[in-house]
């Protein structure tokens, strides 16, 4: 069976059952009808003072283009921990509808491990990411407005993009303003794809309604005729803002197919954007589970690194396990092996490509200082003889291992990396981040590219040179940093899969984000504006004579 027809199979209970489960009042949700609702803040009020529970962050090594399954393991080890009767809660991100029409698909998990309602969390579910772009594209029109009706503030370049949730390439340079009308300013415009909206990083990283308006408030739109900054609040547009993102700053609660609750939040991109689901979906999980399992996008040197500089900083959090998901396929990828030949047993490949999986174990364990276990999601195409090779690899290295078959199993296939993930959690940890904020722009790019990417150095366009420069002359350089780069490589460059480390990284802009609180650096030839591949899942994806979705994976 396909995904959605075994989460379609499955009977769930009512998320008024889930929300008692978790020891939430009737008063502090709202229901989304069955089995979908909101968490209001009288939870938070209530809960404020209970004691966390133990935190496990989920990561990967660099993945293939389809991915290497970090929800589906995050989901299994959940499910596998409430089997050991752990309580256990799972905090992951919303899906963009971006992926899902495009290339990667859905991201609610797969086979026997998956949240649901399957079909609602990949497409509208409660309306979140349509309230963030409605509000990015307000405080855009307003932008606009302001200019038409005779630009008071004196705005010289607006540096404010629109955005949609869809990968629409076409969309990556507009020219706007072309009505002919007497007083429309034209210029160059943009749109980046929602999940890589600032309005986006703001609400996860919000801890209330208040924090977000005043968040929202210090997004700078653009620059003055005196090169100084322009502010969202100048315009007063942050009260406007936060009255589209009232209800979507509350997180939502679902399920696992196996009934675990699943409190899924925000969606930003860990390419482009900081990877990791809202504070707020966190920090109320740690509140109501013992074990709260979350996961950051992509690979450890992106998401994982932005859940420690960024996310831990301004959350004061702290992960008790890391969990490192690798598959086979993702280590003959990085060891040479061409996409089609991926799952056919090639040793060599196999060997090579354990480089890669020992940067991001050893990056989470030496420059982190997190206790790591590897969990290798197991594929149908997977031969036992690999299995052992990565088993032995990891092992003679010091390195904890795990076979996981949550796919295959459900909760089952991970009871062993739930008894491993138990003992690693009573082990202490000391946080360390790879840079320190107050250092300059320049040094915190360079510790990033060097511990974690293990780049010889940083090259920078002029361009690049000249925003950092800027950005510290405004005061604003010792904010974090957030590193966009491709996926696919420990460098920016996704064709180095094999990443012999002689290589140096190219940052070709720094863009100030004053809202959501950190400094983007664009490097190599990453977009914030994806487009759809030669053949888009969106070809698939159909409503049936009985109106039930089909081709959603």
């Amino acid at each position: 069976m396909t995904d959605i027809e075994i989460a379609r199979n499955t009977k769930l209970e009512n998320i008024n059952t889930i929300a008692t489960k978790c020891g939430l009042q009737e008063e502090e949700i709202e229901v989304y009808g069955k089995h979908k609702a909101k968490i209001n803040q009288k939870a938070f009020e209530r809960l404020k003072n209970k004691k966390d529970g133990k935190l496990i962050l989920v990561t990967a090594m660099n993945p293939t283009p389809l991915g290497e399954g970090k929800t589906t393991v995050s989901i299994a080890i959940a499910d596998g921990l409430n089997r050991l009767n752990k309580n256990a809660v799972l905090a992951l991100r919303e899906p963009s509808l971006g992926p899902v029409f495009g290339l990667k698909g859905g991201a609610t998990g797969g086979g026997k491990v998956q949240i649901a309602p399957m079909e609602d969390i990949n497409l509208h579910f409660t309306g979140d990411i349509h309230a963030i772009t409605s509000a990015n594209n307000l405080l855009a029109a307003m932008i606009d407005n302001h200019i038409y009706f005779g630009n008071n503030l004196k705005i010289k370049k607006v540096t404010w993009k629109r955005c949609v949730d869809l990968n629409d390439r076409q969309l990556r340079v507009v020219n706007t303003g072309l009505s002919g009308e007497q007083k429309i300013v034209p210029r160059e415009d943009g749109f980046d794809i929602t999940v890589a909206s600032e309005i986006m990083a703001v609400l996860c990283l919000s801890k209330d309604l208040e924090d977000l308006k005043e968040k929202l408030g210090n997004i700078i739109i653009g620059y003055n005729e005196e090169e100084k900054p322009v502010f969202a609040k100048d315009l007063n547009a942050q009260g406007a803002m936060t009255v589209l993102l009232k209800d979507a700053i509350n997180p939502n609660l679902v399920q696992s197919l196996e009934h675990t609750p699943a409190i899924v939040h925000g969606g930003p991109f860990a390419n482009i954007a900081h990877g990791c689901n809202s504070i707020r979906a966190t920090s109320l999980a740690l509140k109501i589970g013992d074990y709260v399992v979350t996961e950051a996008g992509f690979g450890s040197d992106l998401g994982a690194e932005k859940f420690m500089d960024i996310k831990c900083r301004k959350a004061n959090l702290k992960p008790d396990v890391v969990v490192c998901v690798a598959t086979i396929k993702a280590i003959k990828y990085h060891g040479g092996a061409l996409k089609e030949e991926i799952q056919k047993e090639n040793f060599e490949a196999l060997k090579l490509g354990m480089h890669n999986l020992f940067v991001h174990i050893e990056n989470l364990r030496n420059v982190f200082g997190m206790n790591v276990i590897v969990a290798l999601n197991r594929f149908l195409t997977d031969t036992e003889k690999e299995i052992d090779f990565v088993k032995q690899e990891l092992e003679n290295r010091g390195f904890e291992f795990s076979c996981v078959e949550g796919w295959a199993k459900g909760g089952e296939g991970a009871i062993d990396i739930a008894e491993k993930i138990e003992k690693l959690a009573n082990i202490p940890t000391d946080l360390k981040y790879s840079y320190d904020v107050n250092e300059s722009i320049k040094t915190k790019i360079l510790n990033v590219a060097q511990k974690i990417y293990r780049a010889k150095g940083v090259n920078y366009t002029s361009e690049a040179e000249e925003n950092i420069k800027k950005i510290e002359d405004l005061g604003y350089g010792n904010l974090p940093i957030c590193i966009a780069k491709t996926q696919y490589s420990l460098s920016d460059d996704q064709t180095n899969l094999v990443c012999n480390n002689d290589y140096e990284i190219t940052v070709r802009d720094v863009i100030l984000k004053a809202g959501s609180g950190f400094i983007v650096v664009l490097a190599g030839k990453i977009m914030t504006m994806p487009g759809l591949p030669r053949v888009p899942a969106a070809e698939s994806i159909d409503i049936d004579e009985n109106g039930e979705i089909v081709g959603i994976f």
